[in-house]
């Protein structure tokens, strides 16, 4: 295998992570392109960490998803960057957001369980509409009468918040007074959420037509 000096392996990483269409792992960096270059698990890591403190006061950043590695603008700078497209940031309704949170944070979760705690019916657009988004999906089905499907979260919705797993969550508590019971604290956390998907830190994400409809709906 051919031999490649630090600094070569550092501009090599740092071009396949700005060329590719997704967030890279570390595998798939050893795997593809250097592939045939004599590159150590502890080399890679060395070059990520450098180049993620090259980055980490300029504009753009080097971030870890649970995807991988990926590009992206300051989460501060959102403001500012997205006047350079003309379709508005989607406001998610209330009901949606509280059916995220729910998921996010009591995964897996039924749709009646989810209906238990917000004290209303869940639209059968929320959940189609997080599913098409790919921020929810059906893992498996609770073993009770009727066999509901069991919902939780994606690696696409960590990647949308850049969170590496859901243990990066912030702790409900942070929100509001412990004083209130966890059903509370969810849905107050709802509120957070949207407000967070208001201004996405993966500015790179297209808005889709379904999701430019919400806005007119009124969900239950």
């Amino acid at each position: 295998m051919a031999k490649i000096s630090a600094a070569q392996l550092k501009q090599l990483v740092e071009a396949a992570i700005f060329v590719a269409d997704g967030p890279l792992t570390k595998e798939q960096l050893q795997n593809t392109v250097l592939q045939d270059l004599k590159v150590s698990k502890k080399q890679l890591d060395e070059a990520l960490v450098e180049l993620e403190l090259d980055y980490r006061p300029r504009g753009i950043q080097l971030v870890e998803v649970a995807s991988g590695y990926r590009f992206q603008s300051m989460d501060s700078l959102s403001p500012w960057l997205s006047k350079m497209w003309h379709e508005h940031v989607p406001r998610y309704s209330r009901a949606m957001m509280e059916t995220l949170a729910l998921i996010a944070y009591r995964q897996p979760i039924t749709r009646g369980e989810i209906e238990d705690v917000r004290g209303v019916s869940v639209s059968s657009h929320i959940i189609k509409t997080l599913s098409e988004r790919d921020w929810i999906k059906i893992v498996g089905h609770k073993e009770v009468p009727g066999r509901p499907a069991l919902y939780a979260t994606t690696r696409q919705f960590l990647d949308y918040f850049s969170l590496k797993s859901l243990a990066e969550l912030p702790p409900i508590e942070e929100f509001v007074p412990p004083e209130q019971d966890d059903d509370e604290l969810t849905l107050h956390l709802a509120q957070e959420i949207n407000q967070t998907v208001s201004a996405p830190q993966d500015t790179s994400t297209d808005v889709n037509e379904s999701e430019q409809t919400i806005n007119q709906e009124q969900l239950h």
